[in-house]
């Protein structure tokens, strides 16, 4: 269930896909050093490794960082199928002529801090869904781009393009970050909801 709104809501903030699944392709393992591989390139264990310290070092300078690490035990995982499904936005946007301006996101994220109280505010609703304060730009563009595939295609109709696309990505990752699950579009190492990787609960327009 989608807003019809192109500016976040606080509890839509890290809802960047549907509920539906996405289809991937599974099989062999990615090379040496991947986190995951699609598309002829990769995520590096590095570039995963740096969103995760970046993630942990904001939270130790929250006043709830205890609480904070205590519910994010699987960071590693949960921010690899993160990176891993912005870049199927990305490109089903790029595909569907979707084209942000970064007016536009700007826009958009100052309309969530005001929503929220304040920068400060929206800065620590991001870093609960493991978003360091340096990703919340790109969180935002890709929620707007998913936005923008809705209004332009919609409900049906995207869901149908989030499949093709991941499975044109022919994705695959990493063993020790999961198994990736081609009916729920997300690496599994436990049977669980898809949304509660994705974090966030979409709203019903």
């Amino acid at each position: 269930m989608i807003r019809r709104h192109t500016a976040l809501s606080v509890s839509a903030a890290s809802a960047l896909l549907l509920s539906a699944p996405l289809l991937t392709a599974c099989g062999e393992a990615p090379r040496p050093g991947a986190a995951a591989v699609m598309d002829g390139g990769r995520i590096t264990v590095s570039q995963l490794q740096g969103q995760v310290k970046a993630v942990r070092e904001a939270q130790r300078n929250d006043p709830r960082a205890a609480q904070m690490v205590a519910g994010s035990g699987r960071l590693s995982q949960d921010t690899l199928i993160r990176m891993i499904q912005f870049r199927v936005i990305e490109r089903a946007g790029e595909d569907n002529g979707i084209h942000l301006t970064r007016r536009e996101i700007q826009r958009a994220r100052s309309a969530a801090e005001t929503q929220s109280g304040g920068a400060t505010a929206l800065r620590a609703l991001y870093l609960q869904q493991g978003i360091a304060p340096a990703g919340i730009d790109e969180a935002v563009r890709m929620d707007l781009t998913r936005n923008a595939l809705l209004r332009k295609l919609g409900t049906s109709k995207v869901n149908q393009v989030f499949a093709r696309t991941s499975k044109a990505l022919d994705i695959k990752v990493n063993p020790r970050y999961g198994k990736w699950d081609n009916t729920q579009g997300t690496a599994v190492l436990a049977k669980e909801a898809w949304l509660r990787t994705s974090g966030g609960t979409p709203e019903q327009a």
